[in-house]
């Protein structure tokens, strides 16, 4: 059977927090995990930022919203391109957040946000709906930027990472609709799927 993605990002996501733990008691937890204006003094937070979350709360929701989306993406692609697809999201959803913010930014939500968008366009059913519909790809990603600013403000909270949720859907979704993990029916992480 094979390794479960989502199951190895959970367990990092795991790692990193224990080890963000470790390093706030010496006081290293922000140049080590945190994307921040300063990025370039520190270039690891690029992708530490990602698994790297502000608390248990933080982690938790974002775990179980992984635990839920992943294991429905993972069945359509490798492991590899779920990985990669995953770290790419996440940290241009924080490099968003940072360059338009101006503040830090950790967590997994950007790339999480990014599944949510990817299985939203890439399923059978938006397949259909997409050709039946035959918009021009103008119209699409407007409607598709118009859904992320939907998703993004419904999600909303003081100290939520906007921008990152809302780039994060975005580009899951222009993923999606490209079938950009998909690598073809004998690659897959999962068994292929009944026609």
């Amino acid at each position: 059977m094979a390794r479960s993605p989502t199951l190895e990002t959970l367990v990092l996501v795991g790692v990193v927090f224990l080890l963000q733990r470790a390093a706030t008691l010496v006081g290293l937890a922000v140049p080590l995990f945190v994307l921040t204006p300063a990025f370039p003094v520190a270039p690891w937070t690029v992708v530490t930022s990602v698994y790297a979350h502000a608390g248990l709360a933080h982690l938790l929701s974002n775990a179980v919203t992984l635990a839920l989306v992943g294991v429905l993406v993972e069945q359509t692609t490798t492991r590899l391109r779920f990985h990669a697809f995953f770290v790419a999201t996440g940290a241009l959803s924080g490099l968003a957040q940072v360059v338009l913010t101006s503040g830090g930014v950790l967590g997994a939500s950007g790339a999480v946000f990014a599944l949510i968008g990817y299985l939203l366009t890439a399923n059978p059913v938006s397949a259909a709906l997409f050709d039946r519909v035959r918009l021009s790809r103008r119209v699409q990603t407007a409607v598709f930027a118009v859904l992320a600013a939907v998703v993004t403000l419904a999600t909303g909270a003081p100290g939520v990472a906007l921008v990152a949720h809302f780039t994060g859907f975005a580009l899951g979704l222009l993923a999606g609709r490209v079938r950009l993990l998909d690598p073809g029916p004998r690659t897959r992480t999962g068994p292929a799927p009944r026609r």
